[in-house]
């Protein structure tokens, strides 16, 4: 009894000596992270080059540490404050051994220990300036853009934005970057691709904290998916480097053969919502083919493509043949769209900036242009199929980065014979898994923000007409607090085939449910729309699967599941919602162009 006492009463000295600096620790982890970014804002200054914005991000050695060696997934936050309910609840009850307490002070004690090696908060920084010819160098005019934290809607900071002079030096750094490219064997480029997926892993935590500091994209989304994809997009097509051939052909008096050869200088304009994933699309199959690159980053997410570029010249690629700019899409992004010696312009976008690109490229010297622009996209939920299966991908399928996601399963369509029960069991989902809305730097987050300001009045616009067309709404359908731009998971039920929330893309996790009679019925109301980028649906039946899936007017459709993204399936759309493709061999045909070489065969004399 007295060791018990003596051994609990050590246990808590420690655990009160330790707890003030453990709390503080997780106070920052939890919520003082957002408050200290806020302040170094604001003494943050702008140089003519080389500026680093100063950022934050967790240090998770500790809690990786823990979970590990005790087979447990609690943050460290959620540790500490279990403690410090034993504790306030029964002060001498928490004395006495309990193995489940006990598991936890360990795991609070190596978290500790994790924390001060290797520190509670790493900083991240980034130059400002725009990555030409290998250097990063300030505007021509001058101009920046103001980088905001969309979790608190004040500035991070300021970067160079690029204007007509700009491009213009980038495009003459491209040409030149060319040259030496065109030079490099291919199995040398597939190393230079291999070294920048090392990398890019090297510094994931730094890649996903700039992501969710800038796009409001959770950092745990960023490294379970969107860093991985981009790692396994640069390998996939390293392994394409020595493999890039053409045919050989009989003709009538001889022979030809064909090969593949670059476009020249390209150039790719990239969305902020996923956005280094989807830079590596582009930027992995236009080097490889031996193109030069110029990436126009969103001017509201452009801090990944800051880290992007210092990697880019750590690799040693050759200056020139990767240049990467931000600036405001009718200026930067209209130059590239216009000039005469960029060969391509791959966007991923909205359509109506894809239309002025296609314009643009029409007017100037009808240069090559892939596009993969917006979506609206149907779930179709089958009776024959698995219910909890359906309901997990058609809840992830719209709420999944806050439903900001061109492929969104946004239109979900259920048979009429299980429409109530998956209503009610859609329903009763949301209900049981609450939303943790925060800092997406924070691993107990759940829902970041949305991009910006206008993105979230967007979204909540698009709500209100939901509610006054008639729609049941199921949940959701407010605002988050009232700083940063916050939006709640919403669903409506019984949604007319005619209502804006379900033909317009809204870009935000916004669900439209009704209801259809057969097979026929639902192919007609999934094509029934100007897009056709992705589709989902959900049955058990392999005949009805296949039957569907033919019908539907899409450039990809998952079955029993949803997204499904992997490096060698190309991914693209159909009708408005784009041309050309991203990922696979595919993606490297609108990356090069076809020359066929004939020989006439002299007969012998």
């Amino acid at each position: 009894m007295i060791g018990a006492r003596r051994r609990g009463s050590l246990m808590l000295s420690f655990f009160i000596q330790a707890s003030i600096i453990v709390i503080t620790a997780a106070l920052v982890q939890g919520g003082v992270v957002s408050s200290a970014l806020d302040d170094s804002s604001q003494s943050i200054t702008r140089w003519d080059q080389e500026v680093p914005i100063v950022l934050l991000s967790l240090q998770s050695a500790g809690q990786i540490v823990a979970s590990r060696a005790l087979g447990f997934n609690e943050i460290p936050t959620v540790v500490i404050t279990s403690l410090l309910c034993d504790l306030m609840s029964d002060p001498k009850l928490f004395l006495l051994r309990n193995e489940k307490r006990d598991r936890r002070v360990i795991a609070f004690v190596l978290t500790l220990i994790g924390a001060i090696i290797g520190g509670w908060v790493t900083k991240a920084t980034v130059p400002s300036g725009l990555f030409i010819h290998n250097e990063f160098i300030p505007s021509v005019t001058g101009q920046t853009l103001r980088v905001e934290n969309p979790s608190t809607g004040e500035a991070l900071g300021t970067i160079s934005a690029a204007g007509k002079e700009d491009i213009d030096k980038a495009v003459e750094s491209a040409k030149a970057g060319l040259q030496a490219w065109k030079a490099v064997p291919g199995p040398a480029k597939g190393r230079f691709l291999l070294k920048l997926a090392d990398l890019i892993e090297r510094d994931a935590q730094d890649l996903a904290s700039l992501e969710a500091v800038d796009a409001g994209v959770l950092y745990t989304d960023s490294m379970g998916m969107n860093i991985p994809q981009a790692v396994g997009c640069l390998r996939y097509y390293a392994g394409w480097a020595d493999k890039i051939d053409g045919k050989v052909l009989d003709m009538d008096g001889g022979i030809a053969y064909t090969h593949r050869e670059p476009l020249g200088v390209c150039a790719a304009i990239v969305p902020w919502n996923a956005p280094l994933m989807i830079t590596i699309w582009k930027l992995a199959p236009a080097l490889v083919t031996g193109n030069a690159l110029i990436i126009k980053s969103s001017e509201m997410s452009p801090l990944y493509a800051q880290r992007l570029a210092q990697l880019v010249k750590e690799v040693g690629i050759p200056a020139g043949v990767v240049n990467i700019v931000t600036g405001e899409g009718a200026i930067a992004g209209q130059s590239l769209s216009e000039h005469m010696e960029v060969r391509k312009v791959a966007f991923t976008g909205s359509g109506v900036a894809g239309r002025k690109i296609l314009q643009a490229a029409s007017r100037t010297n009808l240069k090559k242009v892939s596009l993969e622009l917006g979506g609206k996209g149907p779930s179709i939920v089958f009776d024959d199929c698995d219910l909890e299966n359906a309901l997990l991908w058609t809840r992830i399928g719209i709420t999944a980065n806050n439903g900001q996601i061109c492929a969104a399963g946004s239109r979900i369509y259920v048979q009429e014979s299980i429409y109530d029960r998956f209503v009610e069991a859609y329903q009763k989902a949301a209900a049981n898994a609450p939303t943790v809305a925060g800092n997406p730097l924070d691993a107990a987050t759940t829902k970041g923000p949305v991009v910006n300001c206008t993105q979230h009045q967007k979204i909540l616009d698009y709500i209100r007409q939901g509610k006054e067309s008639g729609a049941r709404l199921l949940f959701g359908g407010e605002r988050i607090g009232d700083k940063g731009y916050f939006v709640q998971n919403t669903a409506f039920a019984d949604v007319a085939d005619d209502a804006t929330i379900m033909r317009e893309e809204i870009f935000g996790p916004v669900a439209s449910i009704a209801k259809f009679s057969t097979e026929e019925d639902v192919i007609a109301k999934a094509n029934d729309s100007h897009h056709g980028l992705s589709a989902a649906l959900f049955t058990n039946d392999i005949n009805r699967a296949h039957r569907v899936t033919k019908a539907i007017e899409s450039g990809q459709v998952t079955v029993n599941a949803w997204a499904m993204l992997s490096p060698n399936v190309p991914f693209g759309g159909v009708k408005e919602s784009g041309f050309g493709r991203d990922m696979g061999e595919d993606a490297m045909e609108s990356w090069t162009t076809v020359k066929a070489v004939k020989y006439h065969i002299l007969p012998r004399l």
